[in-house]
């Protein structure tokens, strides 16, 4: 591919460049990567501006750069284009979609976003089509899945070049559909601008990411985007009635919309449901009558995630058995209110939660299974991340557990010790113990535990390591668990 093709989809703000018939053979937005062959496009970030590093690029012998600031020339006797546009980073997203293809032509996008069940909601809709015999890739938090091999990832939502390889990839393998799970930063950052989603799915949404949207208005309006620039006209919309932000979303949308709840007038709601603590069992309305579900996931926040699903599958017209069968294919989502099997005589289970709303939902549903036994929670927050809802945290976990352990989670390069203190202040009762090591927090929540209880191990989930001063060290909740019960008490 060369270069001139690559402009042919670009608003050029300055001179008409030379020396565009250059072969290109790689895009990046990192002059690190940046080799013979390469585009380098200076985008503006949050933390770092790419016109910085065109310099590097240029010596690096990139094959052009693009960028915004039409001040910068190209050394004297360079044959690097410089190509100047007004938007880099649509520039970026345009090319990307050039370069690999067009792939998001080639499969249907849904799209999932909300503070808390991106990831259960997405499983749920990647069973549930695979159920109907419709491959489906997977990109999120836990990882991306492509030809149902597992690769890891650093963000929700990936950058906009490798989001555009991960989907070309997904489409060579026969992959019908993707499930994304959208985050309010890939959404504020345009990661996703140029996605027509077929289907766009909100969940709920509370505090969490202020230490970058700074206001709840300013979180609900990146997430709004998914539903009005990352739409079309054959979009689906799928909404949480319950939700108070919800219901502003759907006084704002046209179109095909689907809601789900518990309120018996959305179009998806639970009649009747029990809960245990090996699963629900839900009877769930749709609008072509009725599915009677038995799922493994455990709590009641499960079943918005279980009805969200279904309304996808209604929404694309599936049939009632492949929904159900899909739904119950999922045993269990990786760090998901994941029960272990200890063989003891109580339970125990690592979840992600790491919201103040996220520790309420798990910690209501465990009690509303509980039958004689004591909540005993772990539990900490990150660092570098929003200092607010550390005292809403401790006030939570305090209030509907018996006993907990406040300890370390990721507190990356902030003070422990500091991070304990902001959320020990939320907490009104005196039912707790500060151990900020992870490893001895959890080794005596477990030797506490007596038949009958439950040990909520929180924040990490599916997580395998713990970021301190700069440094990934290797820790896997589910995995210290079981290596302490296999210990001699």
């Amino acid at each position: 591919m060369k270069i001139k093709q690559l402009m042919e989809v670009l608003d050029i703000a300055g001179e008409p460049p030379k020396f565009i018939n250059v072969e290109v053979r790689r895009i990046s937005c990192d002059s690190r990567n940046v080799a013979p062959g390469t585009v380098f496009v200076a985008v503006r970030g949050p933390m770092q501006d790419g016109h910085r590093y065109i310099d590097d690029a240029v010596k690096k012998k990139a094959s052009a750069v693009i960028l915004e600031d039409i001040s910068l020339k190209p050394p004297e006797g360079s044959r690097v284009p410089f190509i100047v546009v007004k938007d880099s980073k649509e520039a970026l997203s345009k090319i990307s979609d050039v370069f690999f293809g067009h792939p998001y032509q080639r499969v249907k996008c849904v799209g999932i976003t909300g503070t808390n069940g991106k990831t259960t909601v997405s499983y749920l809709i990647k069973s549930i089509l695979n159920s109907a015999d419709i491959k489906c890739g997977l990109i999120g938090t836990i990882g991306n899945k492509v030809r149902e091999e597992n690769l890891k990832t650093n963000n929700t939502t990936p950058g906009v070049l490798e989001l555009h390889g991960l989907i070309k990839d997904m489409a060579q393998a026969g992959d019908t559909y993707v499930a994304l799970e959208v985050s309010s930063h890939a959404l504020d950052q345009e990661r996703v601008k140029g996605i027509i989603f077929r289907s766009a799915i909100f969940t709920n949404l509370t505090q969490d990411h202020l230490d970058y949207h700074k206001t709840m208005e300013d979180y609900f309006l990146a997430k709004q985007k998914l539903f009005t620039e990352c739409a079309g006209r054959d979009t689906n919309f799928i909404i949480n009635k319950d939700e108070a932000f919800g219901q502003r979303l759907l006084g704002s949308l046209n179109g095909r919309i689907l809601t789900y709840g518990f309120s018996s007038d959305a179009d998806v709601c639970v009649m009747r449901h029990e809960l245990s603590r090996n699963g629900s069992q839900a009877i769930i309305k749709i609008p072509q009558g009725v599915i009677n579900i038995v799922s493994s996931l455990v709590g009641r926040h499960n079943l918005y995630n279980i009805m969200a699903a279904v309304a996808f599958g209604v929404s694309e017209g599936l049939g009632p058995v492949s929904i159900k069968n899909g739904i119950e294919a999922v045993s269990y989502v990786p760090g998901r209110l994941e029960r272990i099997d200890t063989k003891k005589g109580f339970s125990v289970f690592v979840d992600y939660a790491h919201t103040d709303d996220a520790l309420k939902n798990v910690l209501e549903s465990l009690r509303l299974i509980l039958h004689n036994g004591r909540i005993i929670t772990v539990f900490g927050c990150g660092g570098d991340r929003d200092k607010g809802k550390r005292p809403k945290m401790g006030r939570v976990v305090s209030a509907l557990s018996d006993y907990c352990f406040v300890t370390s989670d990721n507190p990356r390069d902030e003070d422990q010790a500091v991070i304990i203190e902001q959320i020990i202040a939320g907490m009104e009762k005196n039912n707790f113990e500060v151990i900020p090591d992870r490893f001895k927090a959890i080794q005596k929540a477990l030797v506490m535990a007596a038949d009958g209880d439950f040990v909520l191990v929180a924040g990490k989930g599916h997580e395998t390591y713990q970021i301190v001063k700069g440094k990934t060290l290797a820790f896997d909740d589910k995995s210290v668990v079981l290596k302490i019960l296999s210990l001699p008490r």
